[in-house]
């Protein structure tokens, strides 16, 4: 490997060979970017890692060997990550060469999304999918490291604030406002579903996807041992911890019961009534849109627009927008002490209840609800302990 200044220009030109033996010259601004080129490429060369720039494949190359790894995920997740690609990352960064992806563009191209008006959620989702395409080139010696890896998993925003905590009356239902959502459900499905949803914390998914078989009236108990996903078809849990037996309340097995009677599946818990899919699953955004919204409206669980309909009066949404609301109840009402009208159970107890892979996905979620003891009690022990 060589630095010299190219003659009859101002430029510097790093030559050097690659491992397989192929000549490269490239050609730098100054004499210090081109000496600290050779550097990193000589400790590539020497890790035989090294990608030549000319070498490198494109994001949209990488898209496509990236969805094609992706073929034994759910349909769903890989429509999501297809979404991801199309919508947002070809058509910013589609033509970059994956040598040219450091940590300072992927924080540029963040920042282009907001700018493009996409919430911080979709923000996030798609950071992540720009870095799974990253380690799937990694596989295939596309690109020598991942810079959204890099970057680490800081997730605050720019002005310094910490990821928000879920709060009881903002983003988790209060027991008041549960009862009146219930209460203004439709009788039948509607009214059983959201009940059995915030008394068990199962997920939309899980729920969708019950079977009569899966619930012991006589123990009480139900068995979570599978899904539906957005397109309806059955599957397993995510983990194998989404696998679990959950308790049921007596008055909840007796409304269990009569809905049994009543129910038009002997298959599906919950079973669709209209249209081609009668009697199969339910589709996701009809709960939402037919049961939890007009439930919620009726109760008067709601938030203002700030607009006004056309009598000048102030026009009104739901409150919680998504199922999880109720999980994230669910949830909060194991967390609580007994006195305060909870279950008080321990952490992982919550963590099998709800079904998470991890002890630490169920504390940073919800480790803020748990009791910190008694300060006071604390704070006089150690007093007395060291004068």
């Amino acid at each position: 490997m060589s630095v010299r200044q190219r003659k009859g220009t101002d430029k510097w030109c790093h030559d050097y060979f690659d491992g397989d033996g192929k000549r490269h010259q490239m050609l730098y601004r100054t004499k210090r970017e081109a000496k600290e080129a050779e550097a990193k490429i000589g400790v590539e060369l020497k890790g035989n890692i090294h990608v030549a720039d000319p070498s490198s494949i494109t994001v949209r190359e990488a898209g496509v060997s990236w969805l094609k790894a992706c073929d034994k995920l759910e349909r769903s997740t890989r429509d999501q990550y297809k979404g991801h690609l199309e919508n947002h990352i070809y058509p910013n960064i589609g033509k970059t060469k994956l040598s040219k992806i450091g940590v300072p563009f992927v924080y540029e191209f963040l920042d282009k999304l907001r700018e493009q008006g996409l919430s911080e959620p979709m923000v996030r989702a798609v950071r992540v999918s720009l870095g799974a395409l990253l380690s799937n080139a990694q596989k295939h010696r596309n690109v020598v490291f991942n810079a959204v890896k890099e970057m680490g998993r800081d997730s605050k925003p720019k002005d310094g604030r910490h990821k928000k905590r879920l709060k009881v009356g903002v983003d988790i239902p209060t027991t008041a406002e549960v009862r009146l959502i219930i209460a203004a459900a439709k009788e039948g499905r509607a009214r059983v579903f959201l009940r059995v949803a915030a008394m068990t914390g199962m997920r939309a998914s899980e729920l969708r996807g019950l079977t009569w078989d899966a619930i012991d009236l006589a123990k009480g108990t139900v068995d979570v041992s599978q899904r539906a996903d957005a397109y309806g078809k059955l599957g397993s849990p995510k983990s194998a911890s989404g696998i679990r037996t959950l308790p049921l309340t007596p008055n909840l097995i007796a409304e269990l019961r009569e809905w049994k009677l009543a129910c038009t599946s002997r298959v599906f818990v919950f079973p669709s009534i209209t249209g081609k899919k009668t009697g199969g699953i339910m589709n996701h955004s009809n709960i939402i849109k037919d049961w939890l919204h007009p439930a919620q409206i009726s109760a008067g669980v709601t938030v203002s627009t700030g607009e006004l309909d056309g009598d000048g009066n102030p026009i009104v949404a739901p409150k919680y927008t998504g199922l999880h609301a109720l999980r994230h109840y669910y949830a909060s009402h194991c967390i609580n002490s007994k006195d305060d009208g909870g279950l008080g159970l321990d952490q992982k107890v919550v963590q099998e209840r709800l079904g998470h892979s991890s002890i630490v996905m169920t504390m940073d979620v919800y480790g803020h609800l748990f009791p910190k003891g008694n300060a006071a009690a604390e704070l006089a022990a150690m007093d007395a302990a060291l004068y």
